[in-house]
């Protein structure tokens, strides 16, 4: 699936809820459906830095293209990070790098988080960024 057919699946979903209640709700059901994170990348180089709460992040590379596997010890968070492994996992490095998160904007996640949490999501998407260009120029070079 085109990465603007995944943004516009998830604005819709989003958008679909009444109000801001059910769109926590249904953030807490894509962390709940995040798949399981391996126990043995549970590392501290895997841990995003600048969050509040318990975040890791741990990418692989097969085939060209960047699978992310995410978890959080607040509930909230690892729907967030569940949102943005949708949307970013499986895709080239270029497409990431290539694909802002205004869709956040949109469905409305960004104007509704603490401060702390926005700073978190903010190195949430920096990370994600980071592994892309690290694979793009190693993909590069290959």
């Amino acid at each position: 699936m085109m990465v603007a057919e995944r943004i516009t699946q998830v604005v819709s979903r989003f958008k679909a809820q009444a109000d801001w209640e059910d769109r926590y709700k249904e953030l807490i059901q894509i962390g709940k459906h995040l798949a399981l994170y391996p126990e043995e990348q549970r590392q501290e180089k895997f841990k995003v830095k600048g969050c509040q709460s318990q975040v890791w992040l741990y990418p692989e590379f097969k085939e060209g293209r960047v699978f992310f596997h995410a978890d959080s010890d607040a509930i909230l968070v690892k729907g967030i990070m569940g949102l943005l492994v949708e949307v970013y996992s499986g895709l080239k490095p270029q497409e990431i790098l290539d694909t802002p998160a205004d869709f956040l904007k949109e469905i409305g996640i960004t104007e509704h988080l603490s401060m702390n949490r926005s700073n978190g999501l903010a190195s949430m998407l920096k990370q994600i960024q980071m592994y892309a260009l690290v694979y793009k120029s190693l993909g590069e070079k290959l």
